[in-house]
């Protein structure tokens, strides 16, 4: 039996204990958690304010000349620049023949998949592959098929009797070569993503849907499309990122002159162009201006997308 001197120090260890489970519960979300921000913050945040810092300064080592501040001059400069708003136009027009097909072509492929097929598990893989093969090799590839010479695409067209394309001198065709080479490695991506999602949906809804007279296309506009909305906004953010700083597809399009992105830049990338004035000409105080307009450009974009998706969801609900 305890005394009763023991008792309060009992009642002090049981309350000690009880305010370290408190502290327990409050604190360790956030230690579980705190990995990613330390990292985010080490990988992510600091270059992002430093090229922040990098911009309203004169920091081009080519003229030897670091650290003095000026301001929004770098700014002016790149905005005034035609070569980089000949790249935005670039990235754009890359980014809606790439996005655009490529959110589509996920939706069918994952309501193709969602079927009963034999050996589902082994389709479902099989698009995942051009995620995994490297993008260097991937445009090795693609660089043969679009050959201004010797493509496979141009054989075919001249076998067909009509006259080769030059992927690599035409804006427009070049344009839609690299983002063929987008659309191939994501779109299997994305439509395990849309997959997922359509796996979550209640198969009653469906039953119901059929019990009603609808068919397989009226279920899927009616019921799959509607409920895939949240991980649609998802996806179409997630590509609007990615496509608009494409650079790996550009870069290695053509040998040379890949930096410029062609030789009147007709291919030409905004992160293309960060990387030729930042890299190769050490300009760092205009690369990180450009680096820093395209930030808020895709910030801008991305609020847009919610904004718009979030007052159509609301406007169905009513």
């Amino acid at each position: 039996m305890t005394t009763t001197l023991e008792r309060p120090v009992e009642e002090r260890r049981l309350l000690r204990r009880a305010r370290r489970s408190q502290w327990d519960v409050r604190l360790a979300p956030y230690l579980y958690v705190s990995p990613f921000f330390v990292l985010f913050g080490l990988v992510g945040l600091f270059p992002l304010v430093y090229t922040g810092f990098l911009a309203v300064h004169d920091w081009d080592r080519l003229a030897y000349s670091r650290g003095e501040f000026v301001g929004l001059d770098n700014f002016r400069f790149v905005l005034a620049d035609p070569v980089f708003r000949r790249s935005m136009v670039n990235t754009f027009s890359i980014f809606v023949l790439s996005t655009i097909p490529q959110v589509v072509i996920a939706v069918l492929v994952a309501a193709l998949l969602s079927t009963r097929l034999r050996a589902s598990g082994l389709w479902r893989m099989s698009v995942l592959l051009p995620f995994v093969v490297a993008p260097t090799a991937a445009v090795l590839i693609f660089g043969s098929l679009f050959a201004d010479r010797y493509g496979l695409v141009n054989a075919a067209l001249t076998e067909l009797g009509l006259e080769p394309i030059r992927w690599h001198v035409e804006r427009l065709w070049s344009h839609v070569a690299i983002a063929g080479m987008v659309n191939w490695r994501w779109t299997g991506y994305n439509a395990l993503i849309f997959l997922a999602a359509m796996q979550a949906i209640p198969r009653d809804l469906y039953e119901a849907a059929a019990l009603d007279g609808a068919g397989r296309v009226r279920q899927f506009f009616s019921v799959t499309l509607p409920l895939l909305r949240p991980t649609m906004i998802f996806v179409i953010v997630t590509s609007t990122i990615g496509g608009l700083q494409i650079f790996t597809e550009p870069r290695l399009f053509d040998d040379t002159p890949a930096r410029e992105g062609g030789p009147s830049q007709q291919y030409m990338t905004t992160t293309l162009y960060v990387y030729a004035r930042g890299i190769e000409d050490q300009f760092y105080g205009r690369a990180s201006a450009a680096a820093w307009v395209l930030f808020l450009v895709i910030v801008a974009i991305a609020l847009v997308n919610f904004l718009v998706v979030r007052a159509a969801t609301r406007r169905s609900e009513r």
